[in-house]
């Protein structure tokens, strides 16, 4: 399991592979794309997260021990939860599902790099406070990670559902 931790000017990002690295993003876009969302997000302060790239069988198993749910999901966010008092640039955690990824892009005839950026984007807001629960919310969630990706030359994730 490769590990590879860097810092990218104020933010440190981590990237574990559960997974065999051949074939996974590179520790390099997993920061491109980090970067991207903080960006966007309007993210000035340092950060430090940690993202880790796992298969079906963990991504089943982290999902149904923090949230009930039975199946290997795309991605989870583990924003941290820091003492109070405590000022860490520690914002949490991702678990990235490679196989789901790999298996979404499929049926959404989108290219798998791009997915791969989407929900490294998508978690990225989830662990800054960003939700898709109420309708309102997943509006704004869903413009500002097409306004990001758009930043990275990646077309609307969400141009399909909207057409339905």
């Amino acid at each position: 399991m490769a590990q590879n931790s860097r810092s990218t000017g104020s933010h440190v990002v981590h990237v574990n592979y559960g997974v065999a690295r051949a074939g996974q993003p590179s520790a390099l876009s997993f920061r491109r794309w980090v970067e991207a969302a903080l960006h966007g997000a309007k993210r000035r302060k340092a950060v430090e997260l940690s993202i880790r790239v796992v298969d079906a069988k963990e991504g089943r198993m982290l999902n149904r021990e923090y949230r009930g749910k039975d199946y290997a999901t795309n991605v989870l966010s583990f924003p941290a939860e820091l003492p109070p008092g405590m000022t860490l640039p520690l914002i949490g955690d991702l678990a990235i599902c490679a196989p789901v990824v790999t298996r979404e892009a499929a049926e959404q005839n989108k290219l798998v790099r791009d997915h791969w950026a989407h929900m490294t984007v998508h978690g990225v807001l989830h662990l800054l406070g960003y939700d898709h629960i109420e309708d309102a919310d997943a509006e704004a969630m869903e413009a500002l990670e097409t306004r990001i990706l758009a930043g990275l030359g990646i077309a609307d994730p969400y141009a399909v559902e909207r057409d339905k």
